[in-house]
């Protein structure tokens, strides 16, 4: 494929980091997007601009040359849910397209596709169910809210003709950042457990499928809704044991009782307790091939 300027909001976040390293190693050019001025940077194809969706306010340079958005925008779930805390957690991610929107319908941008993280906490809690992205729920969550709202500010975009695709991420398993250090922690130090009763479904993808999955969403001009999973999701007494299997360390405690998960996350424990079964077969049957399809192989990679 041959290199072309991609903008990209979030571009400092755990996905964002990995997407412009993968971009920036094919030849790409890469402009980003940051509301901190300290973080905007010029370097060989690789262009910093400031934009604060808050206020509105957005340098325009951003969009020269650009075709393509993927946009990771959005404050971190993995914070306890205040009311402040959830008021950012949906702004960030719906003023951010709305910004977008606004931009390319007022100065004519000739933006060809968007390509936007979603998640799958838009499925609800269940044991039994096996999602895909047919699925139509009622159920009014916070998670489920948010989710909703940030794909329907996508919506807007398919009025100016530009093509728009939502992957639906599971639990990004990296190194460094995300759910796996902070997992993989008590169990260095012996005090390893599965949360709750440990029999919900946790679906997950390795940092590097996530990348070529969105790649690979970029060089198929895929439009609508992806799940971002890898196939084969695991129970959460399975994660922790594999954790526990490649750090050898022994798990001697006792699961993490619900009441004890309140205490510590308060409403912000669904992330850990909820169970989402999803299956990736949408993204498999238009061409996808995951190089870690099972969890073990993917830890080993990741702590080898």
């Amino acid at each position: 494929m041959m290199a072309q300027t991609l903008l990209i909001t979030g571009a400092t976040g755990l996905v964002g980091k990995a997407l412009v390293k993968q971009c920036l190693a094919q030849g790409d050019t890469v402009h980003y997007l940051t509301t901190r001025k300290s973080k905007i940077a010029t370097q060989k194809n690789y262009k910093g601009f400031y934009w604060n969706p808050q206020d509105n306010a957005i340098d325009l340079a951003c969009f020269e040359g650009v075709e393509v958005i993927f946009n990771l925008a959005g404050s971190s779930i993995a914070q306890r849910w205040s009311k402040v805390a959830k008021t950012s957690i949906l702004s960030s991610r719906t003023q951010a397209l709305a910004l977008l929107h606004s931009s390319i319908e007022t100065h004519k941008f000739p933006i060809t596709q968007i390509i936007s993280a979603s998640a799958i906490g838009i499925y609800p809690d269940s044991k039994t169910r096996y999602y895909d992205e047919k699925f139509q729920g009622t159920d009014a969550s916070f998670l489920r809210s948010v989710v909703k709202s940030w794909e329907g500010s996508l919506k807007p975009f398919q009025t100016l003709g530009v093509k728009t695709t939502a992957l639906r991420i599971g639990i990004v398993l990296d190194m460094h950042e995300g759910a796996l250090p902070k997992i993989m922690a008590p169990i260095k130090h012996y005090l390893g457990a599965a949360l709750g009763v440990g029999d919900q479904w946790q679906s997950w993808i390795h940092i590097n499928d996530l990348v070529r999955l969105f790649m690979f969403v970029l060089e198929s001009k895929l439009e609508g809704v992806y799940n971002a999973v890898a196939p084969n999701p695991v129970q959460q007494i399975e994660l922790t044991k594999l954790i526990a299997k490649q750090l050898q360390r022994p798990l001697v405690l006792p699961n993490v009782p619900e009441f004890a998960l309140r205490l510590m996350l308060g409403e912000m424990r669904a992330i850990a307790l909820e169970s989402q079964r999803v299956c990736a077969s949408k993204i498999q049957n238009a061409g996808f091939k995951f190089d870690f399809l099972e969890l073990e192989p993917a830890l080993e990679d990741l702590m080898a």
